[in-house]
């Protein structure tokens, strides 16, 4: 059988997959699953078009690494054959460990236990069944190889991850201030004692590529509706935790019922190995079609977040640089309570509290470093020309409550 296929991506065009071991991983039900999680969670609420998935995600990754390694190679950075096909493994597989709708249920399925560290899980399982041919690839992702760069390539503050998600979110939801110039950044990569840098020419498209960041942040990622049906989701998670570990029957496929039944914390993936096989079983679909189910359930507060979020009636949000007042707080819980005849312990689960950060650049660390002409390498920070990246480097925190549009503030 052929397996030097390619691929047709709405963004670029045609993607070849390179060598028989990515197809085979391609073809494998871990990875497959990422066809039914999407990139952007519950942005489509916003944003119709942001429909992709992380699958489409995880091919384009796998495209701008093989361009990556062969610019590199161009301008005369030694890489063996076996070093670039570790590389684009390494990025393909970076986000296997995605649960479902993404980000929005990371901290509520598994507490505790980030999609990265389920990513070298799973790729650790898919070297066990590859006879050990991910070895080199699980090292990049690691950052135990000697070689620097390669996992600055997968995981740093210009990743290949990042220039492909900025330029698939922006394409999918029509927001143009997220375009950024991916050509040009690939080629103005270059390697300096084992360390990624940017020649000092490009500089101007890292500055527009964080600004970008920046807006893709305010304007999609933390945009305050798709916000405000986040929470709605996490607290029908929480809510169908509570009736089930409570003895209550809830309908839910048995990947989804096992992780809404027991907390499991990620040393528990280490003493019972078939926990990654029933996560790597669950995706979107395992959640709307327990939401469906629950939209009939007896408990009112489990039905009725399923009924609005299914019919789109999302709780309405403030969004402010200032703290929420407690007084405020209470004043929603108090309405709650009375309108809904609820517990006063059970307002929780309709109304959410809480804090999102734009870091956009973070100087210090995984800098993006600049060469210079004169062979100096300094943090695009503390570039004597750029005071906006000075400006971006600061973190932006913003404070939100969300509650039921029939409940008055």
């Amino acid at each position: 059988m052929n397996k030097k296929k390619i691929i047709n991506d709405p963004v670029y065009g045609f993607i070849s997959i390179q060598s028989d071991l990515i197809y085979d991983l391609i073809q494998h039900p871990y990875f497959q699953r990422l066809r039914y999680i999407k990139q952007l969670g519950l942005s489509d609420l916003v944003y119709p078009g942001a429909m992709h998935t992380r699958f489409h995600h995880a091919l384009g990754a796998l495209h701008l690494m093989s361009r990556v390694i062969k610019n590199l190679q161009l301008k005369g950075i030694e890489i063996s054959d076996q070093e670039a096909e570790a590389a684009q493994i390494a990025i393909l597989l970076h986000d296997i460990g995605h649960g479902p709708l993404s980000h929005a249920l990371e901290e509520t399925l598994l507490k505790d236990v980030r999609h990265e560290s389920l990513s070298y899980l799973f790729m650790k399982e898919l070297n066990k069944q590859f006879n050990g041919a991910l070895g080199l690839a699980i090292q990049f992702f690691r950052n135990s190889y000697s070689r620097k760069f390669f996992h600055q390539l997968i995981s740093s503050q210009l990743d290949i991850d990042r220039l492909d998600y900025l330029t698939r979110d922006s394409f999918f939801t029509g927001v143009l201030e997220g375009t950024i110039g991916v050509d040009r950044i690939i080629a103005m990569l270059n390697v300096h004692r084992d360390q990624l840098v940017v020649e000092e020419k490009g500089i101007y498209s890292i500055e527009s590529f964080l600004h970008a960041r920046r807006l893709m942040y305010w304007q999609v990622y933390l945009h305050k509706t798709a916000l405000s049906a986040e929470r709605m989701m996490v607290n029908i998670i929480r809510r169908g935790q509570y009736l089930l570990q409570a003895g209550e029957a809830l309908p839910a496929t048995d990947a989804l019922g096992n992780f809404l039944m027991i907390d499991y914390k990620l040393t528990d993936f280490n003493d019972r190995p078939e926990l990654l096989d029933i996560f790597g079983q669950m995706d979107d679909n395992d959640i709307w079609g327990a939401i469906k189910n629950w939209r009939n359930h007896p408990d009112t507060i489990l039905s009725g977040l399923c009924n609005r979020l299914l019919q789109r009636e999302l709780f309405q949000i403030v969004l402010s640089t200032e703290p929420i007042k407690k007084t405020a707080v209470e004043k929603v819980r108090l309405e709650i309570h009375q309108r809904y005849g609820i517990l006063r312990k059970d307002t929780n689960y309709l109304y959410s509290l809480g804090t999102v950060s734009n870091e956009a650049y973070v100087s210090g660390g995984k800098s993006i470093n600049i060469l210079t002409k004169k062979g100096a390498v300094v943090d695009i920070a503390h570039a004597s020309d750029l005071p906006s990246i000075k400006a971006i480097s600061k973190i932006v925190e913003k404070n939100y409550l969300c509650w039921p549009k029939n409940v008055s503030l």
